[in-house]
Formats: C-alpha cells, sequence, structure tokens
C-alpha cells in the first residue's frame, strides 16, 4: 500500500506565503531599528520588552515541539494534518536562539540577582550565578534542538520514500521517541520557564510556575497554527485536503487547554492563597493594585471565561474562519498574560526598593514584539515553503482527509 496518488508537488504553499514572509521580514526590520534606537535611552526597558516579546514568539515556537510530540503520541487525524505546520514552527529554533542572544548578553542589565548581595537569596547563588545561567540557556536550546532534528529528520525520510513499510517504521520510531521525550520536554520548559521569567523577582517562587508556560505555549502554538490554517484553507492545495471536523478537533484541544491554563492559574493562586507566606504573596499583592488589577480581571474574563464559553459551541469550531478569529483573539490576550507576567516584576534601577503599584507601559512594550514578531514569521514562512503542506507519504493520510469530510 501507497500514497503514490499524492504528489508532494501538488502540495507546496501558495505563492501568498511568500507574500506574507517578505511583509513580515519587513515589518520586522523597521520595527527592529526602531526598538534598537529606544534601546539607546533606556537599555533595560529595551531588554525586558524584547523579552516580552521573545517568551510571547518564543513560546509558539517550542510550543510547536511538544504539540509534534503530542501527536505522534495520539495518533489522531488532526495530528496528520497540521503536522507540516507544527514542523515548520518547531524548525524555527536557529532563529529563536538568535532572537534570544540580546537576552543572553544583557542578562546583567535585566535581572536583579546579578547585582544584588542580598543574604535572602544567597543560598540560591549555586544556581542564580550568571554563568549556570547560561549555560542552562544554551542546554535547554541544545535538547530540544536534538528533539526538532530527530522528529523532521523521520518526517523527511518519510517524504522521500514510497514504501507503505518503510513510511511506517518512520512514523513508529516519532511515536516510540515522543513518549519519553515528552516528559523530558515538560521537564525542560519548566527550568527555562523559571531562568527566563520567574527569576526577575528572584525572592518570589512558585511550584506551579513550569506547567504555567507548557500549557500557554501549548494554546498559543495551537492558536498561532489555527489562524494560518484558516487563512490556506480556501486556497489550494490546503482547500482539498482541510474539513469542518479537522477544525472541530483543533477547536477542542483549543478548549481543553484554556481549562488547562485556568486550572493551574487557580492552583497557583490557591496554594499561595492558602500558604499566606510574605514572600510569596507580594507577587499577586503588587498584580492587584492599580490598573493591574484591572488586567488581572481582564485575563479571568476574556482569557478563560470567554473563550471557554466560546469553544462550547460546536458550530464556532467547525467554521474556519471564526476559529481563527477567536485564536487571533485569544493569542493577543496571551501576550497580555505574558506582559502580566514581567511587567510588575523588580527592576535594577530600583535597588531594593518596593515594586511599583502602577501600571508602568512603555511604547518598547508594543514595538519589541511587533520587531521580534516579524523576523519569527519571517523564518517560519520559509520553512513552511521547503516542504509539501502535508506528509504526502503518510499511511494515515488519506484517512485523515477523508475524516475532515464528515
Amino acid at each position: 500500500m501507497t500514497n503514490a496518488k499524492f504528489n508532494a508537488a501538488d502540495f507546496q504553499a501558495p505563492a501568498d506565503v511568500n507574500r506574507w514572509r517578505t511583509l513580515a521580514l519587513g515589518t520586522g526590520g523597521i520595527f527592529t531599528i526602531i526598538w534598537a534606537i529606544g534601546c539607546f535611552f533606556n537599555v533595560e526597558q529595551g531588554l525586558r520588552s524584547w523579552l516580552l516579546g521573545f517568551i510571547f514568539w518564543g513560546g509558539i515556537a517550542i510550543g510547536s515541539i511538544g504539540i509534534l510530540l503530542l501527536q505522534y503520541l495520539t495518533g489522531g487525524a488532526w495530528g496528520v494534518v497540521i503536522r507540516r505546520f507544527v514542523e515548520a514552527g518547531s524548525r524555527t529554533l536557529p532563529i529563536v536562539f538568535i532572537l534570544f542572544l540580546p537576552i543572553l548578553i544583557g542578562v546583567s542589565s535585566m535581572y536583579e540577582w546579578t547585582h544584588l548581595n542580598d543574604r535572602i537569596i544567597q543560598h540560591r547563588q549555586p544556581y542564580l550565578s550568571v554563568e549556570w545561567w547560561i549555560f542552562r540557556a544554551v542546554l535547554y536550546f541544545v535538547l530540544w534542538g536534538v528533539m526538532v532534528y530527530l522528529l523532521n529528520k523521520w518526517s523527511w525520510q518519510q517524504d522521500q520514500t514510497d514504501n507503505y513499510e518503510d513510511s511506517a517504521k518512520f512514523l513508529a520510531d516519532a511515536s516510540k521517541f515522543s513518549g519519553p521525550t515528552m516528559v523530558f520536554f515538560v521537564l525542560v520548559v519548566s527550568f527555562a520557564a523559571i531562568d527566563w521569567v520567574m527569576t526577575l523577582d528572584p525572592h518570589w517562587y512558585s511550584t506551579m510556575w513550569g506547567f504555567l508556560f507548557v500549557a500557554g505555549w501549548a494554546l498559543s502554538c495551537f492558536c498561532f497554527m489555527v489562524a494560518i490554517m484558516a487563512a490556506l484553507s480556501d486556497k489550494p492545495p490546503m482547500n482539498r485536503i482541510l474539513g469542518k471536523r479537522h477544525f472541530h478537533d483543533i477547536g477542542k484541544l483549543m478548549l481543553a487547554l484554556v481549562m488547562v491554563w485556568a486550572y493551574f492559574n487557580f492552583s497557583q493562586y490557591l496554594i499561595i492563597w492558602s500558604g499566606n507566606l510574605p514572600e510569596e504573596t507580594k507577587w499577586y499583592l503588587t498584580r492587584q493594585e492599580g490598573a493591574w488589577g484591572i488586567i488581572g480581571v481582564v485575563l479571568i474574563i476574556l482569557h478563560f471565561a470567554f473563550p471557554f464559553l466560546v469553544l462550547l459551541s460546536r458550530d464556532i469550531k467547525r467554521q474556519a474562519k471564526w476559529l481563527a478569529r477567536l485564536a487571533c483573539f485569544i493569542l493577543l490576550l496571551r501576550l497580555i498574560d505574558m506582559y502580566y507576567m514581567i511587567g510588575p516584576s523588580p527592576r535594577i534601577g530600583m535597588h531594593g526598593q518596593e515594586v511599583p503599584f502602577s501600571l508602568s507601559f512603555s511604547w518598547m512594550d508594543l514595538v519589541a514584539p511587533v520587531a521580534v514578531g516579524g523576523i519569527w514569521l519571517w523564518w517560519f514562512f520559509g520553512e513552511l515553503m521547503k516542504r509539501p503542506l502535508v506528509p504526502v507519504n503518510d499511511p494515515f493520510l488519506e484517512n485523515a482527509i477523508e475524516h475532515g469530510k464528515h
């Protein structure tokens, strides 16, 4: 048995993708220049804003690795049609590392623990040292890189064979690899989230922090991929592949991740509230004052309650354009959630002063995410164009296409 009737040349990305790529590069380049000019006036704010953009867009790339592992584990029809999109997202890891370099170089200008001789965190000095922090960051990218290389290698080898047995073998290799690797992936993401975001406030800690980012980045990845797939769903070749049931399946996964994100956030709040320890409660007390409190309520209503209720609708999940609109809305809330986590954290210039209880917004908080996003999207669209938009020799491709028609 083969999928010989699926010709790779018939499933290349349409010309629209190349136009999007050019637009992304131009936008990213212009906004990067604007951001760089802003850094001359306030380098710490510039790095904070860059971190915001990096965590958001880098989270989509890293989340793609997790979704790729998940779809090999579950083997659902949704995974076959979304695979090439998340593979392209995972292969943006090199540009994600390059986008991480400003943070790597500016670590001493952004993280308070690199300057403070604080007795409270002295017992964390072996962990919170610049050299060890940099080593761990490089290690995270190496581990993610191994995952990306192997998963994409097996997928590429599958494209090169028309033999059913060989194709099934490559699929089985990826499935067997994905089980134990998923455990390591969650651990690596958890430690990366702790190092890059939680240590902005070195006195505070949460045992739920890593899980928040695992769920959040997976949700961001699904929302982004839905938006791209919906944009291509009425154009060849994806108009022959994607069906309402595919979007319905992915919509159900989005609903699950919205609930998981809310569950982890509530669990973190409940644990800290019940413990009532000053070094833990200050994180929420800061974010309940003034405009930060308004943002917190907005996240509860618009990041959880609203998408939860909308995604209960079967009709919404089956309509690509409406699901894509909701996905873009959730992505905006994901960015606000990242800002909510990063914005109120202590800053170097305070030198031990209390965290400010007012909303401190900079124009660079808008510019930097657009700059990072433009560069990342340029690389993503380039990767998307390199391979057919579906795994043409996957033994389950025909069944996956048929599944979407019902």
